[in-house]
Formats: structure tokens, sequence, C-alpha cells
């Protein structure tokens, strides 16, 4: 018997970034109600590892898509590679920023791939896979996104911003597609338990994380959730409210989010 998830956004689940962190955890909680499960990530190896561990555990369908979303046609490629599949859910994952510094100590690359990833592929992505979902009258679409989306801050501008692209893009997914039987959610998540963001830390030479979201925790509440958009921020006591910065200006808010690093830059100058 199909579960109330598989039969909202059935038979297959694409997991953009679905290797590890919250994105295996998407893959699992999916795969757990009897949705077949593509993923989507860079490392190979990683990725075969994951889909054998969610065959062996859940008997359904797993195909994997070892694909860098920075390129140019990565969207292209992906639709491609599922053609024959009748997607109903996409969780778009991707887009963590291993290393907070300034704008200019990063070179041009780096950033713009940042971009293309987490909003080229993004936008492309919802484009490409919401339209049959609209066609169909059924379907679900997750955008991760992240705190650094309420308001700018330093050594973290470019991310911050294309993060704020995928909030705004998923609000306005949702309110055009609401009517269209397609749910739509941008996911707000704070600091949670996954490599990348212990990798960032390790990169930057920050002592213990302090409390972490779990990354099964984060899917399962998207999941429950996911028809209640446009936003849910995870861990929040109003997850379905607007911006916890609201009630300041956007000067402050920004002084307020760069606080950290300001603090930390200002340490090392004393060194």
């Amino acid at each position: 018997m199909a579960t109330p998830l598989a039969e909202a956004y059935g038979p297959w689940g694409v997991i953009a970034g679905g290797s590890d962190g919250v994105g295996a955890a998407f893959a699992h909680k999916i795969a757990s109600q009897g949705i077949n499960v593509v993923l989507v990530a860079r490392r190979g190896p990683v990725l075969e590892a994951s889909a054998d561990e969610i065959r062996a555990k859940y008997g359904v369908e797993v195909r994997t898509v070892v694909l860098d979303l920075s390129v140019p046609d990565a969207i292209s490629g992906l639709a491609r590679a599922t053609s024959g599949l009748q997607v109903g859910l996409f969780v778009f994952n991707a887009g963590a920023d291993d290393i907070s510094v300034p704008f200019l100590d990063k070179d041009l690359d780096t950033h713009l791939s940042l971009v293309r990833r987490n909003c080229a592929a993004v936008m492309e992505a919802a484009y490409r896979f919401g339209a049959p979902m609209a066609a169909r009258g059924r379907g679900g679409l997750v955008l991760v996104t992240s705190g650094a989306a309420w308001a700018g801050g330093a050594a973290r501008a470019v991310y911050g911003a294309t993060k704020a692209f995928d909030l705004i893009l998923a609000e306005g997914l949702w309110a055009e597609w609401r009517s269209r039987g397609v749910d739509v959610l941008a996911l707000v998540l704070g600091r949670t338990d996954t490599p990348s963001f212990r990798r960032a830390l390790e990169a930057m030479g920050d002592g213990p994380p302090g409390e972490l979201a779990d990354p099964d925790d984060v899917a399962e509440a998207a999941l429950a959730h996911l028809a209640d958009g446009p936003v849910w921020i995870y861990g929040s006591a109003d997850p379905a409210g607007g911006s916890p910065l609201g009630a300041l200006s956007r000067r402050d808010a920004v002084l307020m989010v760069s606080g950290s690093w300001s603090a930390n830059t200002e340490e090392e100058d004393k060194v």
C-alpha cells in the first residue's frame, strides 16, 4: 500500500546534494515511504555507497547521477539522465559554502561557481522539473536555504545573496503553483550537523560547534510541513513566520550578523 507521501509526491524523488548530511537524510526519509530516489552529487564513491545502503534498507529503486551542479549544463544533463522517470518530488540541497572569508579573498571563479550552483541551477531545476509537476497537478519542491538569507554579512556576501535568491524564488513559485497542486517549501536552516559545516569550522579554526540541528530531524520536519509553505524555519519558535531580524533596521541587522567575524578579525589584529 502506498504511503501518503508516495501518493502525493511519488513515484520518484530527486535529491540534489544527496550523498551526505541533510541530503542523505532526505533520501532515507523519502525512500522509507516507498518513493524511489535519484541521488545527485559530485563524489561518485560516496554517492554509490549511500545508494547501496538505501536499496538494502528500503527495497526501493535508487539511481545515481555524478554531477557538478556548478557547471552551466548540469541541470540539462540531469534532466536527460532522468527523462524516463516521473519525478514528483525534487529537493535541492546542494550549495554549501565551506569557507567564509572576505569577498576579495576568494577568486572570482569561485564566486561565479557558487552563484551558478545556488542560483542558476536552482532556477533551472525548478523550471525543468516543476513544469511536469504543474502539468500533472501534483508534486513537491524543497529548496534548502539558510539563515544567511535574512541579511548580508561580512565574509559571506555572495553565499548569503545566493541563499536569499533561493528563499525569494521558493516564495514566488509557491504563490504561482499553490493552485496547481504543487507544494513548494523554502527550508531555512541554521547551524546543522553536516560534513560541510564541520569542514567549514575546521577551515576557520573555530572551536567546538555548540548545539547543532540533526539532519534526520530536519528532513523529517521539512517533509511533514511541505504542504505548509512557502517557508519553514527549522528550529524557530515561529517556523512559518518572517525573518527573526525583522525588528531591526537593515543596517543593524547587517552589523549584527557580521559581529562574530568582526570580533574574530579584531582579535587577529591584536596578535
